[in-house]
């Protein structure tokens, strides 16, 4: 569903992603494994078209440009960004009218991250965890094909990781293509069915 070809990106004198290349299959769980500073969230990035790569190219399958491959991306590529004083109901609003999609898809992603119970809970109210799944269902808002997640069980306590894990399993059953950076082996070796593995902007492999 995705072809990356060459990729290449420098910061200054630091070259965070040096001629990367690999395929990720459609239907996949894609994990892009490696250490903090290997240039998993750098790759994630010039994915999504936040930031631009110095050389390489990636494509995804179906001709789709880059704006029409973003409408059927959904991502979480940072901390969760909600009003805390909020509800998590009135969070997802705030949420479906930035990306401009998903606004009536509220109740159906709540119930999917298993939180519709507490929509009406303030989002300080919540658990990392909780607050984790939040955003991966502020993700899904849209229905898209692809989910692109960086670091989705960062900081979670073991439960909080259990129920991240069997959630992306879930996702990737309904018929999700992910794509998931982590520094966990373990992590990756129980969701993932295909893995990348990046060293300081090297790929030492991939398949």
């Amino acid at each position: 569903i995705l072809s990356i070809n060459g990729i290449s990106k420098r910061y200054g004198p630091i070259q965070a992603l040096k001629n990367v290349s690999f395929e990720v299959p459609k239907g996949s769980v894609f994990g892009v494994l490696g250490p903090n500073g290997s240039g998993k969230t750098t790759l994630l990035g010039i994915l999504l078209n936040v930031l631009n790569a110095h050389a390489g190219t990636y494509s995804w399958v179906g001709g789709m440009n880059n704006d029409a491959a973003r409408r059927s991306i959904g991502s979480l590529l940072e901390t969760p960004n909600f009003y805390h004083y909020m509800t998590a109901w009135d969070n997802l609003k705030i949420s479906a009218a930035i990306k401009e999609r998903g606004y009536d898809d509220r109740e159906r992603v709540l119930k999917q991250v298993g939180l519709y119970e507490r929509k009406d809970s303030k989002f300080q109210t919540f658990s990392l965890g909780m607050k984790q799944r939040l955003a991966i269902g502020a993700a899904l808002l849209g229905d898209p094909d692809i989910l692109v997640f960086d670091e989705p069980t960062n900081g979670l306590d073991p439960a909080g990781i259990a129920e991240i894990r069997e959630l992306i399993t879930q996702l990737n059953k309904g018929g999700k293509t992910i794509i998931m950076a982590s520094h966990l082996l373990d992590e990756v070796e129980k969701v993932c069915t295909h893995v990348a593995i990046l060293k300081k902007g090297d790929l030492l492999l991939s398949g």
